[in-house]
């Protein structure tokens, strides 16, 4: 099963809004065939690998990460190809957590005389489709938190200079972690000050979001020229179309394929639940916040971070004015602070990554 969690692993960034799905077919102690889910619409893991292996797979054993799929949706169901096969067993790791399936498809093989054992890696699985249970158990996107800063938590001087706090390396990290991603998120003032184009530097780019009570976005920033393609969305609060030339600029973004996504309001502010599901209404299911300080606090203060990724860098900047990764209201007390758990720290070039889960 561990081969198969590694097959799996290779899907990571393309599958979106699908699991990743590794599957092998067994006969006699031998690996005959392998195949993991590559993207959206195509061939399912357990499928590819039944392709492959033909009549050599009567009577063999399946072996997959994730329960195989009883209905049709983009694809025909697994547990047919399984069943038409001969497999006699089938191992997967967990029980799907799709409301189409949980359970029918082991129930399906079952009753066609196919013995079935779940519960290998289990804990493995779920971690490795952590956004993909997630998004189908809550329909909201799984949120990281991703924060660059000096030893003193500063994301900018007081002059509001950023470049760079931290080290190439860590730069080139934080590329590959965008090119996993569905979307990145950041707040109005992030564009307004830093004016990124929020690429990937690799063949994928992710949807760009911009949170933007009263859309102050300027419409020549790098993110939407052809600097920086892909799908942009920028959300505002739906109260601020009221103003006549707020609803002109909405209208000129339109013309120039920006979506624009007027949100309800919560405490003054974009209600954020409302906009995550809208977002994984739009297949959305792994989401990218960079910040800054404000935008990060708000998903932090309201429980829809999932994960926290923070690079340090060995630099203190100093100043009262300088910015921080988190701001926002604060915790109060001490016992207040958000609390994170299975905790890694590592070396990235010359600075710290610290990245944990955020307990719920």
């Amino acid at each position: 099963m561990k081969k198969v969690l590694g097959l799996a692993e290779k899907g990571r960034g393309t599958t979106s809004p699908n699991p990743m799905v590794g599957a092998l077919v067994v006969k006699n102690g031998k690996i005959i065939a392998s195949a993991y889910h590559r993207r959206p619409g195509g061939l399912h893991a357990e499928a590819i690998a039944l392709k492959r292996a033909g009549g050599r797979a009567k009577g063999a054993a399946l072996y997959v990460n994730l329960e195989p799929c009883p209905h049709t949706g983009r694809t025909p169901p697994c547990t047919r190809a399984i069943i038409k096969s001969g497999i006699k067993r089938v191992y997967c790791s967990m029980i799907d957590p799709n409301p189409l399936n949980n359970g029918k498809g082991k129930r399906e093989l079952e009753k066609h005389g196919i013995k079935v054992k779940v519960g290998i890696l289990n804990k493995e699985s779920a971690e490795l489709n952590e956004v993909f249970i997630k998004y189908i158990t809550k329909k909201m996107p799984f949120v990281t938190i991703k924060a660059a800063e000096s030893l003193d938590g500063k994301i900018a001087t007081k002059t509001m200079d950023s470049k760079w706090i931290t080290s190439e390396a860590a730069r080139d990290y934080s590329h590959r972690l965008r090119s996993e991603m569905d979307a990145i998120l950041v707040g109005v003032n992030t564009i307004t000050r830093d004016n990124p184009i929020l690429t990937s530097r690799r063949n994928k780019t992710p949807v760009k979001i911009v949170l933007d009570s009263g859309l102050r976005v300027p419409e020549g920033a790098k993110i939407f020229s052809k600097e920086s393609p892909g799908l942009n969305i920028v959300a505002i609060l739906r109260k601020s179309l009221k103003e006549p030339h707020i609803l002109k600029k909405v209208e000129r973004f339109n013309k120039r394929g920006i979506l624009v996504i007027a949100c309800p309001d919560k405490n003054n502010r974009i209600n954020l639940e409302w906009l995550l599901k809208e977002l994984a209404e739009l297949e959305i299911s792994r989401l990218l916040v960079e910040g800054g300080g404000d935008t990060i606090s708000g998903f932090l203060e309201q429980g829809f971070a999932d994960k926290v990724l923070f690079f340090i860098a060995p630099k203190i900047i100093g100043g009262r004015g300088a910015v921080t990764s988190v701001e926002g209201k604060g915790a109060e007390k001490v016992s207040q602070a958000v609390n994170l758990k299975n905790v890694k720290v590592e070396m990235i070039g010359t600075d710290i990554l610290v990245s944990g889960a955020v307990v719920s």
